[in-house]
Parts: C-alpha cells; structure tokens; sequence
C-alpha cells in the first residue's frame, strides 16, 4: 500500500510517498514556500503522484506535518512535525540517539530512546539566530551565494568572532568586521561557529550519540563540521536530511495513525 507525507516548513514544502510493503520512498519533492500554502501542496502533491504514475487513489492515507500542517484540508490528520522528524530519521539510520534539525526559521534537538520514540526535546522558534534564515542574511550582507560563501569558509583559518546571538545586531557586528578588513569567508565561518554554538547549548548534557543532522541547513557546507566541533561528537547528515519530517508522516500513515 501507498502512503504520502507533506510536511509544511516556513520555508520550503516537502511531500513524501512511501511504499509499506517496500519500506521505502517511491517519489517525493521539495518546493519553495509559497502564500497559498493548501493550494502550493496540493500541487505538489499531484506532481508527485503524477511522477510515480499514480493517482490519488492509489494512496491509503495522507498525514501533514510542519508550522503549516493544519493548512491542508485533503489530508487524513496532522501530526506534529517532532514526532514524524523522529520517526523518519529513525526509520533512516535506526540507531539514531540524538537529532539536530535546522530549518529556516527555527532549531530544534529531539532526544530519542531505543525506539526511535522522543522522550525529550528542545526547540528555538522565537529568534532567527541559529536558523537557516540567519545564514542568509549573512550571505545577503556579504553579497554572495550562501552555498558558495559557505564552502569558501572552509578555508578560513581564522574565523571572526560573532559575539552577538541576535540576528539584527550580530549584522552589525559584521559590518563592523568587514570595515575592518575582515574576509567573507572568515566572517561566514564565525557565524558558523556562532550557530554551533548556540546548538551546544540547546543539546544539554543528557544528549547522546550517534547524533544526526537534518534540514536545509545541514545541507550548508562547513556546518556539519562546526556542530561537530562544538559538541566534540561526530555528527552524520542524515539521508534525505531535508525529507525526514515528510517520510516520518508518510510512515505514520502506513502505521494507520490517522
């Protein structure tokens, strides 16, 4: 049987379909956000089923997921997106403990048991700083690509200090550096550095490994490695790390919670 997940992010739309029988996607998609939030899904949506050769009524059941997953009229249910990020990195690397998930406007660090189940978790969604967003106003100020300014980071070997967690101020603060002769790419690699470590202090003490990477902004070169380096853990960006919330609702579906 098929199942689809969509998951609703500030930023992006994912829908996800999901084979039970296969245990595995069979077609999915990632589109800007839009205004007409129901109507850019259900686009998608039918998108989706058409690549795959199917129709709506080759699927068994609909969950929507994200900010926005109360938006969408034609599914099943919603569910919210921290149980079905859980549910779809574990079904992805099963021996998942702890997730840092990034995405354009918030920041989240989910804590799972042997199951794969949440016993605990922290989210940011009051302030930019630490979000995908963050980065790009920095790329914006820096007036480059973010991809491009964040693999050029790379290099730096002197990263600037951002001392600044707000969004506002701390683009002061690189005005400030670049007057000063500060590099693009050592600026993007202190705001990198400053994104790792405002993660730190959400993870706490009691996260353990293996710890997992998800959305967009795990995707940003050099990110990774700079979580990595403020937790002194390993950190592996999960597969599909954009994906996860949609395929953790597509898996619900099939588990018929809806």
């Amino acid at each position: 049987m098929i199942y689809a997940g969509i998951d609703i992010g500030s930023r992006t739309i994912k829908t996800v379909l999901f084979d039970a029988d296969k245990q595995a996607m069979i077609g999915h998609a990632l589109w800007d956000q839009g205004v007409d939030q129901e109507g850019l899904a259900g686009a998608q949506y039918a998108a989706v089923l058409k690549e795959a050769e199917m129709t709506s009524q080759d699927v068994t059941g609909l969950v929507a997921t994200g900010y926005g997953r109360n938006a969408i009229a034609f599914a099943d249910t919603a569910i919210t997106e921290i149980t079905c990020h859980a549910v779809g990195v574990h079904h992805l690397s099963p021996g998942a403990q702890t997730i840092i998930d990034i995405g354009g406007e918030d920041s989240k660090v989910l804590l799972l048991d042997d199951k794969g189940r949440v016993h605990d978790f922290v989210m940011n969604d009051r302030c930019a700083a630490g979000t995908g967003r963050f980065l790009e106003v920095v790329a914006k100020r820096l007036e480059g690509d973010l991809v491009a300014v964040a693999q050029a980071s790379r290099d730096s070997d002197a990263p600037a200090t951002i001392s600044s967690m707000c969004v506002v101020f701390a683009e002061t603060e690189i005005i400030g550096l670049l007057a000063s002769g500060a590099s693009k790419e050592d600026i993007m690699a202190g705001v990198q550095v400053s994104i790792a470590s405002r993660v730190y202090s959400m993870v706490g003490r009691r996260a353990k490994a293996p710890f997992y990477l998800t959305g967009g902004v795990a995707l940003v070169p050099g990110m990774a490695e700079a979580i990595s380096g403020a937790l002194h853990q390993p950190i592996t960006v999960c597969e599909h790390a954009q994906l996860t919330g949609a395929l953790g609702a597509a898996i619900l579906a099939s588990k018929q919670i809806i």
